[in-house]
Formats: C-alpha cells, sequence, structure tokens
C-alpha cells in the first residue's frame, strides 16, 4: 500500500458517502456506497479480513482511494448508481446496455398526446413505460394498441386542432384560431386514428383514448373495459350505431388479449413486481414479471455483467438499484428470490422514488414462493435462450474459432471439435458422453454416448481411457464393424450412421479434466497412433486470486489462463458444459432403467419376456403402478395372476418411493 492510500485510509471521515478505488493506470474499477466511509473501506485492508474471491482480486489490484461525503445512506446509494452507470467498473456488477433500452412514451404535454417508441426516461410530465429490453416487442405493442386504441401517430403541431382547455390558455385563449388540415391521412380511413386533425373527434373524446391507453399499459384492462362498456351503451342510446359498433369491436379485441394472459391469484391486490435470477459464467439474467390487479401484465429479461463471483445478495441489490433507477413506475410491493444487500436502504429509496409505501419481499412459504420459482424457471430458460443465439451467431463463433487457434497454436481455425464427459454415481451407471461441434456449432447428429463396460468403481481416469479408445479403434475399423451396434443413437435422431459420425477426424479434443484426465487420454492417443491436439478444461479456486478457468495442454507444466472476456474462452466452456448435460442425462436414464428392471426381477412369475414386454408398453414404473390390473394382464404374455402379483408388488415399493421422496 502506497503512502498516498495510507493518508486517505487515515483521513475517512465516519459519514456517508461512496468510495471509488482505482488501478494504476487511474482506471476506476470499483465504486461503493457506505453508511460510514472509515468503517467500511478499513474493512477491505484490514489484516486478515474476511473477504470474498472477488474482493480479494479487487484489493490486489487498488492504486488510489477517492471518496465523496454526500448527506444520507439513500444519496449515497443513488451516487453509487450514477457512478456505475458511467464508468462502468469492472469490479462492480452491471447491468448491460441499460442506456439502450426502450420505453414506451405517452406525450402527455403536448396537444393531442402521440404514443411512441424513445430511447430514454426523463422527469418532464410525460408517461413511460418501460424499459423493455427488445425493441422489436416494443413496436409490436404499439401496433397492437393502435389496433384497439385509435390514437394520431403522426407529428404535426395540433395546438389549432381545437380550442385549448379552459384555463390552460391563458391570455392567448382569446386570440385562439382554429386551423385544420385539408384531409385526414390513411390511418383515419383504416380506424387507426379518430382524426382529430380534421375534426372528427373533440379533444375531450381524444383524451378518453388516451387515458384507456394509460390504463390498458398500467395492466388495468378490465376498467378499460368498463370505460368502453359506458362509452358503447352511452353511443347505442343516442343512436351512433357506427360509433357504437366500433366499441364493440375494441371491447372484443380487449377480451381476445384478455384470454391469452395468464390469471394469478394472490393473496394481495396491490400491483406487484417478481424478480428471480440465473447466474452462469459471468453472466447472470434478471427475471422480472408484472403482475396488476391479479394478472401477469408482461415480463421482461435482463443480462448483468461482472457476477462471476458476487454473492446472490449483491447481485440483486444491484440490479434492484439499477433497474429502478431508471423504471418510470415502481409498484407497491417488489418480491424477490434473494435478500439483497442493504436492504433497509433499498427499500426506503424505493419508497422515496415511488413517493409512497414499498415492499420488498423475500417470501420463505405459500403463493409467493411458488411465483418466484416460476420466474426464476424463466430467467434460467432465458439464460439457455441467450446462450444459444451466441451459438448462432455466425460472427462471434468464427471469432472465438480464430482465437481458439491462437491461444493454443493450431495450424487452423477447429473446424471439428469433439469433447468427452464421465457421469457417474460412486461408480455406478458409469456412462461417458461424446459431443461434437462443427464450425462452432453443435452438430447433435454426430453425438455419442458409451457405457462404461471394463472399469469398477469410481476411476475417471480409466473411463475416459476406455471411452476414447472405443472411439478411435471404431474410426480405424471397417464401416461394417459389428461392434457398432454397442452405439447407442443419437439424441437428435439424425441421418449420420455411427459409422459415418466415428470415421471423421477431429480438428480438436477437450476433455472435462485436469492434468491427470489428460495425461491418461494422452496415453490413449500415442497408443493407437492418433495425432490429434488435445486439451484438458478444469475450474480451478486460486484463493485470493479467485477461480477461474484453467487449460491443460501436453508437456506443458502450467496451464493456460484464457481473459475471461475471451470469446475462444466462452466458447471452448459452451462445449465442454454440454458435453457435461450430455453426460447427465444419459446417466439418469440408464439409473433409472436398472431400477426400473431391478424392480420387475424381484417380483414372482415374470420372467424377461413378460419383463421386455411391460418395459416395452409401460416405460417407467411409476406407470406400472397407475396402471389397473385389466390394463397389466392385456400386455402381450401377461395373465391376469401374473398382472394382480406385478400390481400389488410394484404399487407397494413405489408408494413407499414417493412417501420417502415427500
Amino acid at each position: 500500500m502506497n503512502e498516498q492510500m495510507q493518508a486517505t485510509l487515515a483521513n475517512l471521515p465516519h459519514k456517508p458517502g461512496i468510495y471509488i478505488y482505482r488501478d494504476e493506470d487511474g482506471t476506476i474499477i470499483y465504486v461503493g456506497k457506505a453508511t460510514s466511509l472509515h468503517s467500511r473501506v478499513h474493512h477491505y485492508f484490514q489484516p486478515g479480513a474476511d473477504l470474498s474471491p472477488k474482493n480479494r482480486a479487487l484489493v490486489s489490484h487498488i492504486a488510489s482511494i477517492e471518496f465523496i461525503v454526500v448527506g444520507s445512506a439513500i444519496e449515497a446509494l443513488i451516487l453509487e448508481n450514477e457512478y456505475i452507470k458511467r464508468h462502468q467498473p469492472k469490479y462492480n456488477v452491471r447491468l448491460r446496455d441499460d442506456k439502450n433500452y426502450p420505453y414506451i412514451k405517452v406525450s402527455l404535454t403536448e396537444d393531442f398526446p402521440r404514443v411512441y417508441r424513445v430511447r430514454s426516461f426523463r422527469q418532464d410530465g410525460n408517461r413511460y413505460f418501460g424499459p423493455y429490453t427488445n425493441a422489436g416487442a416494443v413496436d409490436a405493442t404499439l401496433d397492437l394498441l393502435n389496433k384497439i386504441f385509435p390514437f394520431r401517430t403522426c407529428r404535426y403541431d395540433a395546438s389549432h386542432w381545437a380550442a385549448p382547455p379552459p384555463g390552460k390558455a391563458g391570455e392567448g385563449e382569446k386570440e385562439w384560431k382554429q386551423k385544420l388540415l385539408p384531409r385526414p391521412c390513411t390511418q383515419y380511413y383504416i380506424h387507426r386514428c379518430v382524426a382529430p386533425c380534421v375534426a372528427k373527434a373533440t379533444r375531450e373524446e381524444y383524451d378518453t383514448i388516451i387515458r384507456q391507453v394509460l390504463l390498458f399499459l398500467e395492466g388495468k384492462h378490465e376498467a378499460v373495459l368498463d370505460d368502453l362498456r359506458r362509452e358503447m351503451d352511452a353511443a347505442a342510446e343516442n343512436l351512433e350505431f357506427e360509433r357504437a359498433a366500433a366499441l364493440r369491436d375494441r371491447i372484443e379485441a380487449v377480451e381476445q388479449l384478455l384470454e391469452k394472459q395468464k390469471i394469478i391469484n394472490t393473496t394481495s391486490t396491490m400491483d406487484q413486481d417478481v424478480i428471480a435470477l440465473a447466474s452462469a459464467d459471468d453472466e447472470t439474467c434478471a427475471q422480472v414479471f408484472f403482475f396488476r390487479g391479479g394478472k401477469l401484465a408482461g415480463r421482461e429479461s435482463f443480462t448483468l455483467k461482472g457476477t462471476r463471483e458476487a454473492g446472490a445478495g449483491e447481485i440483486m441489490a444491484s440490479f434492484l438499484q439499477q433497474f429502478y433507477s431508471q423504471a418510470p413506475a415502481i409498484p407497491g410491493e417488489v418480491i424477490v428470490q434473494h435478500e439483497p444487500d442493504d436492504m433497509a436502504e433499498l427499500q426506503a429509496w424505493l419508497r422515496e422514488r415511488r413517493g409512497g409505501t414499498v415492499t420488498l419481499t423475500v417470501p420463505k412459504r405459500g403463493d409467493k414462493v411458488r411465483l418466484v420459482e416460476m420466474v426464476a424457471q424463466n430467467a434460467r430458460e432465458a439464460l439457455e435462450m441467450e446462450r444459444i443465439r451466441w451459438l448462432s451467431d455466425s460472427q462471434k463463433t468464427a471469432l472465438a474459432l480464430q482465437e481458439v487457434q491462437a491461444a493454443l497454436n493450431l495450424p487452423a481455425p477447429p473446424q471439428r471439435i469433439e469433447c468427452y464427459d464421465i457421469s457417474n454415481i460412486q461408480g455406478t451407471a458409469n456412462v461417458g458422453s461424446m459431443v461434437v461441434f462443427e464450425n462452432g456449432k453443435p452438430k447433435n447428429s454426430d453425438y455419442r454416448r458409451f457405457k462404461i463396460k471394463s472399469v469398477a468403481g469410481a476411476d475417471d481416469y480409466a473411463s475416459h481411457q476406455e471411452m476414447l479408445r472405443r472411439r478411435f479403434k471404431r474410426m480405424q475399423s471397417a464401416a461394417d464393424d459389428a461392434t457398432m451396434s454397442e452405439v447407442i443413437a443419437s439424441e437428435s435422431g439424425g441421418e449420420a450412421s455411427p459409422v459415418e459420425s466415428f470415421h471423421a477426424m477431429p480438428d480438436l479434443i477437450i476433455i472435462d479434466g485436469g492434468r491427470g484426465h489428460l495425461n491418461a487420454d494422452l496415453a490413449v492417443l500415442d497408443e493407437l497412433g492418433i495425432h490429434v491436439p488435445l486439451i484438458g478444461v478444469a475450474k480451478e479456486d486460486h484463493g485470493a486470486i479467485g477461480e477461474h478457468e484453467e487449460i491443460y495442454l501436453p508437456h506443458q507444466p502450467e496451464p493456460l489462463v484464457l481473459p475471461r472476456g475471451s470469446q475462444g474462452l466462452y466458447l471452448i466452456q459452451r462445449i465442454r458444459d454440454e458435453a457435461h448435460r450430455f453426460a447427465i442425462t444419459y446417466h439418469r436414464q440408464v439409473r433409472s432403467t436398472k431400477t426400473f428392471t431391478s424392480l420387475l426381477d424381484e417380483v414372482p412369475g415374470i420372467g424377461p419376456k413378460r419383463k421386455k414386454a411391460l418395459i416395452r408398453h409401460f416405460g417407467s414404473v411409476r406407470a406400472i403402478a397407475a396402471a389397473s390390473v385389466e390394463d397389466l394382464a392385456a400386455v402381450e404374455g401377461m395373465t391376469r395372476d401374473a398382472a394382480e402379483k406385478v400390481k400389488e408388488y410394484i404399487g407397494a415399493k413405489e408408494s413407499k418411493t414417493v412417501q420417502s421422496e415427500g
């Protein structure tokens, strides 16, 4: 620690504020808030302090400290958020590209307000809805709104279309003169605008439409329907049948939309946001579901960067802070999956921003827990879709392959990459997986799965060796080798045969494992005379430095560590994760089948033929337990007496299993 930092630490005030850490280049690498700057900052530098791996890495890069004193903890929270958005510090959890999120704006400050998409939110007297993560979805919403509510989409100055409302024109009210357009545009003729530009609608009628748009965007759909029904009834009573018919069509359009929405029964009548997280590598997906009046009014998915070693509480707090700093509206209750850091300060800040009561809830039981679980499941699915979108981006995968080539010193970008993994539980149901990526994308038709046959117990090295030996011996054997039938077909049901798949020579082999796995597999390749680049990938914990992926190469004592932002590392991780997923899926299938067949073996009077027929017909123990005696007896080769024995035995076993699982 240099003298300047020591002097700063010695003079830190016991007051609220933010502290700013810079590295040797003067770059801001972290911004934090504190109720007491002295206590919070000193905690980082105390000998033997219990710091997370992320904070230990942060401290090792701090070259200077700055601080700003403010009046309260809430002011510190606001200022911290502004600094994070402006400087995007490396060690802060950051909402990705937050400045680009679109909003829907209702321009209440102009005559005959418009409804349109904007890229920023301001406190200017207009109404904003969002932020949304998908500009295309915003445009689709606007198009739907315009089909239901005929507001104007033109950019004309509308101040001369109708007299100003009483009390709003001031001294200029007497000088006002009406000036209309010569004719309405196409929007009027296709029933998407009521044409106030040619006095087809009064200011009051147009304002009613805008009020309904606002209610709709707020999720108050029943209020919109009530309003429209009153208008329709009034038009019918006044014999305005054409207008009544148009209002009827709007009512039907809203009702059809509501039929597609999911109704949620909650114990609270207030508006709610439900937030859950899903993390992988250095990214976290934050999923927000917006409930209004007990109905799911919408949802959005956001990506947070720099979350690899951050705790769930820190990530949740950072997201709440960054999301609600730019949200035009805050509901009365925010339900979150994890308790955020500095929860009391966040709740006070949310109340201040809303100008009313806000409850920040971390549910432990009941309906709210089920809501959180539903949102968390969607967050996991969104994170997986982000992975799939990345793999489908040809430019990114091409760049990743070039980085892999440069990092591993390959003669060319590896076009075909094979990755291998083993899965078992204490040596039982021991299986292996082989996944194939071509041009950076998964080739499911070439995936293969192996039952490990020659290895007893949990010996990963020997299991890897058997798998590679079988794979490359089959490549070397004749195309009609009978042993090919041992290989289980790929998940996708593609047209490629096992022979065609195993004939292809990979440009790179990846092993899910460290130095020991690499050496074991290298011995097999040498034995068979296969000369293909081989690497092992493992995540290692290095204490103060933190966890990171290490790539092990043959005949090199030190592992290779790629930068965390590297596209090549991202691709290698994705391939490794896919091999792990494929192995786990097969392992569960094998384990389930073993359990099933072993139970049938215990039933008196059930031999190999009947067992095979039952497996083919029902597929699972639970299906047999749920079947009637008549259904069991109807299976080929079964009798009623045998069916009763199966029902009695399997039913009793399944009941005990369900009770123990419950």
